[in-house]
């Protein structure tokens, strides 16, 4: 914490000099007025303009209606480069994005599923729901927020990538569907930059073994084509005792150019699997405004699990309500196969673009999530009753009895827990966005009016699998499952599993099929005079919703526990008693329509070459999508919405800004202040939420570059409250879980002829672990450093720390205030990682 402490003491005095995050390059090809996002040229282009001290201009695509100069446009903005990137030494895409101002990510549970939220905007569930994850233009997912199954699931950051863009508010809420709090671009290299890169990465302190490539080049003087992909193998940076990480992606492109536009083809192959991280066990004492957090004996929040070697097999009924034995240690397995294409002409003074893609989504998703931790001794009793006795299932001991509870592996702790998975049966979608605009001389100014229609249609094709079972605490990959047998002898678990359900109960036993079909039509006007340019824009988004759900959570007398023989030996176990299924002859329809409008309206002043000052009000809204089935949103009789405002919830947005660009130095300054509607489930609870919140802040970011030295910085202070609980009146007033006062990133580097090197640093202050307000999780600091050396032009070795330090800090604790015997669970950073990786350029 001293670190930590020191950190938030100088970053303010770092933050002070002029700064700016450095703006993704957009550069127009010569020969038909192609928008090439943040090439390698341009990249490299960027870094010596500023070091020469020229102003530059900068031009911004993502969420806005043309791209232009980010001077001119009232919008608040940032990106990282491909060459930025590579420096990070992040483990995710979560790691990449938190380096982001305004964005508040929570990146700790591992490849995908990471939380994600902006400017306040709650985050009552995990997923993006206010923020939008695209690639290429397009949304990976409509939704971000589909329960088990974000964004970030279906996309990997590699070799690829030339840059990602972010919008914060502003337009975002009308240049795309369900994204009224910004929206953050993937956005791919197109073979514009001739030649490629291969690179072996291997851990030095943990397991993971990796290899990328791309290539690109042109083929003609109007063709040209890039590919690229990695394939990696190994534990990953946590110990779980089995090799988690195996696989992969491949993405390629084709662009023909013409002398009027151009054409782009381009497809995905992904194939990945990863581990899923989730709380884990922590001692907690002290007070609530004022905790202490240590590790349990034996078990290092910042590098275990209780994810082992020993837990491989998952049993359970799947949705034929059939028995299924499956690997447990697939963890998080995303596939996805996508097709896509973007196009842009010049046609009688009309700009027009078209992109369009489908991708085929599925997968499972494995994870073991503790339903209570306690000593050995009350976790017999709660499953056994009184003289309940102990004996490992499997591992090492199989079969051996336990007879030292106080002293199990150091700490006499036992976990019951919940092995779930996540069917992925598709999360197929389709996805159309055509516009065209036009500028016109109007007086002694520009207009530049823009039209558009998105058409998307998103599938959510799933289920929900549960059973429980009862492992030691312990780390390295090593816990194994325990069986109890009561007083009389008889065994009420069975190899571990003491339900084939949660707790016997029927809860969260599920499946869904659900369409949803989207239509936007939207539209825009700017009007550009002088320095001053004005605009605004609509978007009516019009959704239809069918499909039918499957659970005895619905109720009106649906079964939802039976018993199953699962090892066939002809007698009903007690655990084999207490099997969840499905009603599968009682479905219940989703049938229901909504339309919502948004818009947004800005005005922008550039006072001089250098400096501007920018306005904006924006209305937008995102449907609920899946976060509203199985709850009295949805009459399941008809399949209808009694209220039809719970189809969807609605963000305001103001915000004001000034922006400062001059030598080599800038500067992005924005207050803002947002108004949300939120109605939702509670990860990990099952409980609905319906509540309106309301948030203000400022958010800064900026960078300084002089010869071999530059800076990039940012900081987001954050005042939040929940306005209204409409089913919990006594939350009202409160402040919102996990939401830091500030975040701070700060990012400075030195270059020389045969090395860069540099660190990047987060922080984040206190914040709430629940909506109670009682226990306050402690701020913290992530330090990653990086050394990059290159002997020559075309090869470079580099070693990367991430989290240098080794600090603790954590993003969700399950406890809402101190337990009262000192054991919780929460989600913390991994600890201290190094790699190191060989590239060859040619």
């Amino acid at each position: 914490m001293k670190r930590g402490t020191l950190f938030l003491t100088a970053a303010p005095l770092a933050l002070a000099m002029p700064a700016y995050a450095a703006h993704a390059e957009n550069a127009s090809a010569a020969s038909g007025g192609e928008t090439v996002a943040a090439s390698a040229e341009a990249a490299q282009e960027d870094t010596t303009g500023a070091a020469s001290g020229k102003a530059k201009e900068e031009v911004f695509s993502t969420g806005v209606a043309k791209g232009r100069d980010i001077l001119d446009s009232a919008i608040s903005t940032s990106s990282l480069k491909a060459t930025e990137i590579r420096k990070l030494g992040a483990r995710s895409l979560a790691e990449i994005l938190r380096t982001l101002p305004g964005i508040r990510v929570e990146a700790s549970s591992g490849e995908g599923n990471s939380n994600y939220t902006i400017r306040g905007l709650p985050l009552a569930s995990g997923g993006s729901k206010y923020l939008q994850i695209e690639e290429d233009g397009l949304p990976v997912l409509e939704f971000g927020d589909i329960f088990n199954a974000g964004s970030d699931v279906f996309i990997r950051a590699d070799l690829n990538l030339a840059a990602i863009e972010a919008i914060r508010g502003g337009s975002a809420s009308t240049f795309a569907s369900n994204s009224p709090g910004g929206v953050i671009n993937l956005i791919s290299k197109t073979g514009d930059s001739e030649g490629g890169t291969v690179q072996a990465t291997t851990g030095l302190d943990y397991g993971e073994k990796r290899i990328d490539f791309e290539y690109g080049t042109r083929l003609s003087e109007t063709l040209r084509f890039h590919v690229g992909g990695f394939y990696r193998s190994g534990e990953g940076p946590r110990d779980i005792g089995y090799n988690g990480y195996r696989g992969g992606q491949v993405k390629f492109n084709v662009t023909r150019q013409f002398d009027n536009g151009f054409v782009r083809l381009y497809g995905k192959l992904l194939d990945d699997r990863s581990p899923q991280y989730v709380p884990a066990p922590v001692m907690i004492t002290g007070t609530d405004a004022d905790p202490e957090f240590k590790k349990i004996t034996n078990f290092d929040p910042k590098k275990d699990s209780l994810l082992s070697s020993n837990i491989g097999t998952f049993l359970s009924l799947d949705r034929d309500n059939q028995p299924v034995a499956e690997n447990f240690h697939d963890g998080m397995h995303a596939k996805s196969k996508s097709i896509g294409l973007e196009a842009q002409f010049e046609i009688g003074g009309w700009s027009v673009t078209e992109r369009a893609r489908y991708s085929a989504n599925s997968g499972d998703l494995f994870r073991l999530v503790p339903g209570s931790i306690a000593p050995a001794a009350t976790i017999a009793a709660a499953t056994g009753g009184a003289g309940a006795t102990l004996r490992y299932a499997n591992g090492p001991n199989a079969g051996q009895a336990i007879t030292d509870l106080a002293g199990l592996n150091g700490n006499g702790l036992l976990a019951s827990v919940y092995l779930a998975k996540v069917k992925l049966h598709s999360l197929n979608n389709f996805t159309n966005d055509l516009r065209a605009n036009r500028v016109w001389k109007v007086g002694a100014g520009d207009l530049t009016v823009t039209a558009g229609l998105y058409k998307a249609m998103q599938t959510v094709d799933m289920d929900w699998l549960y059973s429980t079972a009862i492992q030691d605490v312990v780390g390295g990959g090593k816990a194994a499952l325990v069986d109890v047998t009561n007083a009389a002898g008889t065994r009420v678990t069975q190899n571990g599993y003491s339900a084939f359900s949660i707790q016997g109960l029927s809860l969260l036993h599920r499946a869904f099929n659900v369409d949803y079909d989207i239509t936007a039509p939207y539209g825009s006007v700017n009007y550009r005079f002088g320095k001053i340019a004005i605009g605004g824009s609509l978007r009516y988004d019009i959704g239809s919703v069918n499909g039918q759900v499957f659970g005895a959570d619905l109720g009106g007398g649906r079964p939802g526990i039976t018993s199953v023989d699962f090892n066939r030996d002809g007698v009903i176990s007690v655990a084999e008693s207490r099997t969840a299924i499905l009603p599968l002859t009682q479905p219940s329809p989703v049938n229901y329509d909504y339309g919502y409008l948004s818009y947004s309206a800005g005005i922008n002043f550039r006072i001089a070459e250098p400096l501007a000052i920018f306005a904006r009000y924006s209305r937008g809204a995102r449907a609920n999508a899946d976060k509203i089935l199985f709850t009295s949103a949805i009459d399941y009789n008809s399949g209808d919405l009694p209220d039809s405002s719970n189809a969807y919830d609605t963000v305001k947005q103001l915000e004001g800004g000034v922006k400062f660009r001059q030598n080599g130095l800038a500067l992005n300054l924005t207050g803002f202040h947002a108004k949300s509607e939120d109605d939702n489930i509670q990860s990990g609870s099952g409980l609905g939420t319906s509540r309106l919140y309301r948030a203000y802040g400022a958010e800064f970011e900026g960078s300084f570059r002089r010869g071999p030295f530059s800076l990039n910085a940012g900081a987001t202070y954050t005042k939040a409250k929940i306005m209204k609980d409409f089913l919990n009146a006594a939350i009202t007033g409160l402040e919102p879980r996990h939401q830091p006062e500030w975040t701070f990133q700060l990012m400075p580097q030195v270059s020389t002829r045969y090395a860069t090197f540099g660190a990047s640093a987060i922080t984040v202050t206190s914040s709430y672990a629940q909506d109670t307000d009682q226990l306050r999780m402690p701020g913290f600091t992530v330090v990653n450093a990086f050394v990059q050396f290159h002997p020559t032009e075309r090869v470079q070795l580099s070693v990367n720390a991430n989290n240098l330090f080794n600090s603790l800090g954590y993003y969700e604790i399950s406890q809402a205030t101190v337990p009262a015997n000192g054991i919780g669970w929460g989600r913390a950073n991994n600890g201290r990682t190094i790699s190191t990786s060989l590239s060859l350029s040619f």
